[in-house]
């Protein structure tokens, strides 16, 4: 059961089960911890310290009394699981702000950078053809809107926006 208060700090831990899904709740912008390990007990103490919602596909782990705020997520596509937790917790798809503002591989708030600080970190072409990147602190990786980032645009307008008629 989902006690949340505000839509916009909405943080998730997902359990083991859930790996492509973490890495597109990141790309949408949601705060979303994967830890290494999938003891149930650590998984539930961490959401409840951290104030996260546990996503899980264990149905033993939600038959325990009061454990966390928690989704059980249904579907065995990441696609269907992305659906049901964006509509089931009624999710705000912003492709303006909060797209790509985290890390799809560690979850660290990405940071922008100027143009010409990136010039000795990606290719000549990239250089060349792109105006606005951004930096992983933790992974030291830059992010850029090349095709990879359009594609995964379309596939989210795709999936949700034009389905739903959100606009944003």
């Amino acid at each position: 059961m989902i006690e949340n208060n505000n839509i916009e700090e909405i943080k998730f831990l997902a359990d083991r089960m859930l790996g492509k899904l973490v890495k597109w709740l990141r790309v949408l912008g949601y705060d979303t911890s994967y830890p290494s390990f999938d003891n149930g007990l650590s998984l539930i103490l961490i959401a409840r310290q951290e104030g996260r919602i546990l996503l899980t596909r264990d149905a033993n782990l939600i038959k325990r009394r009061n454990i966390c705020d928690f989704l059980f997520v249904k579907g065995d596509h990441w696609e269907e699981q992305l659906a049901g937790i964006i509509k089931g917790l009624k999710l705000k798809i912003d492709l303006n702000s909060k797209i790509f503002s985290r890390c799809s591989l560690c979850n660290t708030p990405t940071k922008d950078v100027d143009k010409k600080e990136v010039k000795n970190f990606v290719p000549s072409y990239v250089f060349s053809t792109q105006n606005r990147f951004v930096y992983c602190p933790s992974c030291k990786k830059y992010y850029w809107r090349g095709t990879h980032w359009k594609r995964m645009t379309q596939k989210i307008q795709k999936l949700f926006l034009n389905e739903s008629g959100n606009d944003s």
